[in-house]
């Protein structure tokens, strides 16, 4: 999202990154159309869609019990936008942890960010498809992920993800607590009960996990502080600025 290229529309002749599988549970796009109607009303032609998502971002967290942090404006919206690059840039839920630790890696990301971003799955929701291999299927055998708790796989086999094939169902990243951001994430990875594959692997290296151990009996005050400076870390990545770009009239299409 760092030049709001993930809010472009699909066409005909061009799939965006909106329509690439790791982006088709994400919601809200309608909402950012509206803000950022309502600032062009007040002021056409100066505010991007790049900005507008970098602090809805931050007021969505905020609003949900979580930490605030800075967030510079002035950037710019991209000119480009396809699935591809939504593929080869963003971890699937499947990773391991040496492959997490590449991708946060290649955006100037370190262990610290890795194990501090994924703390903001204590918030939203994730749909079947993304993790019924750990189910159903895990080595294509017709087996079970052994690293998943198994009360947990039973109860989301039972009452959620039905089938292997169920593509609609959604389930909670951090359940009980998924409308409140704190510090159930890390707990809940303690217990085996990480949804994702690439979840579970921030516990398959013991220095993180004492590093998760320790977010997780410690002080919610200092993770939201600590989350926050990862977070105006990653803001700054790959940003638009001065000439490169345009600032958008609708935040779904390119001007013409």
């Amino acid at each position: 999202g760092c030049d709001a290229s993930v809010l472009i529309n699909s066409t005909s002749t061009n799939q965006t990154e909106k329509s690439a599988t790791p982006n088709l549970s994400l919601r809200g796009f309608g909402f950012i159309d509206s803000i950022k109607s309502l600032v062009e009303k007040e002021c056409p032609g100066v505010v991007s869609c790049a900005d507008v998502l970098a602090l809805t971002a931050r007021d969505a967290v905020a609003v949900v019990g979580g930490p605030f942090w800075h967030v510079p404006t002035g950037r710019r919206d991209g000119l480009i936008s396809n699935a591809t690059e939504a593929l080869n840039n963003i971890p699937p839920p499947t990773s391991n942890f040496t492959s997490l630790q590449k991708s946060f890696a290649n955006k100037g990301l370190n262990l610290t960010d890795l194990i501090l971003l994924s703390g903001a799955h204590t918030i939203g929701i994730s749909h079947c498809s993304s993790f019924t291999n750990r189910l159903y299927n895990f080595t294509g055998k017709g087996d079970e992920d052994p690293s998943l708790d198994k009360l947990y796989a039973s109860n989301l086999k039972k009452f959620k993800c039905k089938s292997p094939n169920d593509n609609i169902t959604t389930v909670e990243m951090d359940p009980g607590s998924f409308r409140t951001f704190d510090l159930g994430y890390y707990k809940l990875l303690l217990k085996r009960r990480g949804l994702f594959q690439s979840d579970a692997a921030l516990t398959t290296v013991s220095a993180i996990k004492a590093q998760i151990l320790k977010l997780s009996e410690g002080s919610l005050e200092v993770f939201f502080n600590d989350f926050a400076r990862s977070m105006e870390k990653m803001n700054r990545i790959e940003v638009k600025t001065g000439t490169a770009g345009e600032i958008r009239k609708n935040c779904a299409v390119f001007n013409s």
